[in-house]
């Protein structure tokens, strides 16, 4: 027995080098979404500045421990058995929750994860030993959990996200209404004074109050204490001063300084608030273990240890700090994370990662509303004042190059990384472990809400986007509570034999999710995924199209073809793999519709032929794509609800179709691949030749169903195919025809000047 607690505490540390890894993949790029945002500092720089932060950050969390040992529970009421098995069950289920939000792309709470998990795990465990007790009822549950700090914490949380979107909103609003959007100007009056009041506001609640978690505030207090109001005056002096020779001298807004030492120190914030989440839990049961072998491997002994102050062990801080930084620069996950909060804070139109929902629209309407309320009511020289500082350039983007441009300018850059850190830093010095997930996440949604990034094209996207992070926050509670209630109530059961069952498992999952998200990322660099076109010409327009028509053409010939051979082996796996294949096929198809309006807004005057060649060739990709819809659905759908399966003629007759077409995408294919658009000619005139072998098919078909066909559903599925599939070829000639027409108009003119050209050169010659 001995042996299997000091094999928990070495599996439990293992499992917080990995918790730190998930964790920070959630949580560091929290700190980085403003400055990558913003593009102002090279992300190489970026990094460095985290990194540093995040070190120091660790030496100065040790204040937070406590948090793991004591915030949850009563550790004296539990046994040293007792302890293991709550610790043991909060890392697996942490790690394992963590680890499913980031490989979703969501920004979840590693403090409400912590949080919920011993909380889940604590009760159960309570719930056994007054089970257990003949004494006992359901109203001693309260004498186990630390009921005062729990509610503190837990609604310190909650009240987090409400305050952090206000403030967030404000502070943007105001920034936004002295600065506007075209701040260059304004900046070189005024940067000075904002730079002085951001990075006094960043050093005093970070650097000062910060320091109230670390057991190095007894040695300043004396310095600190009552001095407050003269430690700002002369910050705010000494960072104005600062900002005016840094501009002096370098020719830069002093903003790049607010942004790298903003992300310096809510990485700072951010280390010392949350490393207790990675390794508290660790540390504790590491000194629950000591203490049990001090008093002499006694299991039932009282934990009435962990109520005790503990001292720092600087070099286990400094080991968590050096995983959190190579985690930092290492994980993929942490850049999918980031992806979320950058999109749904964006200025401009981009690729959006929801679909709207009820809830979203009924909050957009009702916002609408309540604006429209407040418009009637105010002043209009006073709206006409304030709309004039919300004015954006006219410089009009697409949405590809919307991602590659900065997502917000770096005042709100600026504005989210000030108030940020100084939430964050108030919390870490009242000793609450505040969610910096849900600070920095809430604030980025505020200050986007102030800058009118949420317009009436985006609004109900980006809201269903932080709806739907919201309720993932919630889910993480109850799903923390719940599962480590179930882990901690399995291991009881036998510990000897569930503990390496649950190890395995959670081992096996997290390989898994490592798997699923690298296949997702490989999948969304696929070289045959459609690209929105850039060109401003007609002939431009034509060629980069080529790539976009051979994809679609070789997509959709191997989703016809899988169709056929679904209903031939009756294969339900395949024909449902095939529809996911045509539904992602219609959102690329989709993705350049919406494109269009940017499209034509970046034509050249001369070029406009060219819209309306472009929008004839998306009209026919999408004719093509809802052909191979409906085959792939019907096919499914009677598969799937077990009919007859089709007769041999019918499937060969298929087959036959499925080769004639399987030729022809082919050669259309290799005609746009190698911009040989002599070819195509040659395709259009094979166009008689299929669309009589289809017609041939359905007038046997109509003799069968006459004389021998005897189920209605396969007459039905098998004339629905043969007529899509004509739709499909017709769709698939209509745009042949129309990329041949155009193609030999646009190369006409060239022809002709060539020609005038060597006429000219001929008679000159002759003089």
């Amino acid at each position: 027995m001995e042996n299997m607690y000091l094999l928990m505490v070495i599996a439990i540390t293992i499992l917080a080098v990995a918790d730190i890894i998930v964790g920070v993949s959630n949580d560091a790029i929290n700190f980085l979404n403003s400055a990558i945002g913003s593009k102002a500092i090279s992300i190489r720089t970026i990094m460095i500045v985290a990194s540093l932060g995040i070190f120091i950050g660790a030496v100065f969390s040790s204040g937070m421990m406590e948090v793991a040992r004591k915030g949850i529970f009563v550790p004296a009421q539990f046994e040293f058995g007792e302890i293991m098995l709550i610790f043991m069950a909060v890392m697996i289920t942490d790690i394992l929750l963590l680890d499913f939000f980031n490989t979703l792309g969501l920004p979840t709470s590693t403090t409400v994860s912590i949080v919920f998990n011993l909380l889940g795990a604590a009760v159960v465990m309570s719930l056994i030993k007054i089970g257990a007790s003949d004494t006992q009822t359901f109203a001693d549950l309260g004498s186990y959990i630390n009921q005062e700090k729990a509610i503190t914490i837990i609604s310190g949380i909650l009240l987090s996200v409400f305050i952090a979107f206000t403030v967030g909103a404000i502070v943007q609003w105001i920034s936004r209404v002295i600065f506007t959007f075209n701040y260059e100007k304004k900046i070189k009056n005024f940067g000075i004074l904002f730079g002085g009041v951001a990075l006094t506001a960043i050093t005093y609640f970070i650097f000062l109050k910060g320091l109230k978690g670390t057991p190095y505030y007894k040695e300043l207090k004396g310095l600190l204490e009552g001095n407050e109001i003269f430690i700002i005056i002369g910050s705010f002096a000494f960072w104005t001063l600062f900002s005016f020779i840094f501009e002096k001298l370098t020719k830069k807004t002093v903003l790049l300084v607010v942004i790298a030492i903003g992300t310096f120190g809510l990485a700072l914030a951010f280390s010392g608030n949350d490393l207790v989440n990675f390794i508290g839990v660790p540390m504790a049961a590491y000194h629950s273990y000591e203490a049990w072998v001090a008093g002499g491997m006694d299991t039932t002994m009282s934990m009435a240890v962990l109520d005790k102050k503990v001292p720092a062990e600087p070099l286990l801080l400094f080991i968590a700090g050096a995983i959190m930084v190579a985690t930092l620069w290492l994980s993929k996950k942490a850049k999918t994370v980031a992806e979320t909060e950058i999109s749904l804070s964006r200025q401009g139109d981009t690729h959006e990662k929801f679909e709207p929902n009820a809830l979203s629209r009924a909050v957009v309407k009702g916002s609408s509303a309540l604006s429209s309320y407040f418009s009637a009511i105010l002043p209009n020289s006073f709206l006409n004042g304030i709309n004039n500082s919300f004015q954006k350039s006219d410089i009009i983007l697409t949405k590809d190059q919307s991602i590659d441009a900065p997502a917000f300018d770096m005042i709100r850059a600026s504005v989210n990384l000030m108030v940020a850190g100084v939430l964050i830093a108030i919390a870490t010095s009242m000793k609450l472990p505040l969610s910096t997930t849900y600070v920095t996440f809430m604030v980025a949604m505020g200050t986007s809400l102030a800058d009118r990034a949420w317009g009436r094209e985006s609004a109900v996207y980006r809201v269903a986007g932080v709806l739907n992070v919201i309720g993932g926050w919630f889910g993480t509670a109850i799903g923390a509570f719940i599962a480590a209630g179930t882990v901690v109530f399995l291991i009881n059961w036998n510990p000897q034999v569930m503990t390496p069952i649950l190890l395995l498992i959670t081992a096996f999952l997290l390989y898994r999710n490592y798997k699923s998200h690298k296949n997702k990322s490989t999948k969304a660099n696929d070289e045959d995924s459609l690209k929105e076109t850039g060109s401003r010409s007609v002939q431009g327009v034509i060629h980069e199209s080529a790539d976009n028509i051979a994809n679609v053409v070789k997509r959709g010939n191997k989703i016809y073809t899988n169709a056929v051979k679904g209903l031939a082996k009756q294969d339900l796996t395949l024909l449902k793999k095939n529809k996911k294949q045509v539904a992602k096929l219609s959102e690329e198809v989709d993705s350049l519709r919406d494109n269009i309006f940017y499209f034509i807004k970046n034509l050249d005057e001369t070029s406009l032929r060219a819209s309306s060649f472009y929008i004839n060739i998306l009209g026919y990709l999408e004719d093509i794509v809802q052909s191979l819809e409906y085959i792939s659905k019907v096919s499914h759908k009677h598969i799937n609800n077990n009919h007859k399966k089709l007769k041999f003629s019918q499937i060969k007759e298929l087959k036959e179709i499925d080769d004639a077409l399987e030729t022809l995408l082919n050669d259309t294919k290799d005609a746009f691949n190698s911009r040989s658009f002599e070819q195509i000619g040659l395709v259009i005139n094979r166009k008689k030749e299929i669309f009589d072998l289809v017609t041939d098919k359905i007038v046997k078909q109509v003799a069968r169903t006459r004389t021998e066909e005897s189920s209605p559903k396969n007459t039905t599925l098998y004339f629905g195919l043969l007529l899509e599939t004509k739709d499909l070829l017709t769709a698939t000639m209509n745009l042949l025809e129309e990329y041949h027409n155009s193609h030999d108009a646009s190369v006409e003119p060239a022809t002709i000047n060539v020609v005038d050209e060597t006429t000219e050169n001929s008679e000159s010659s002759d003089e």
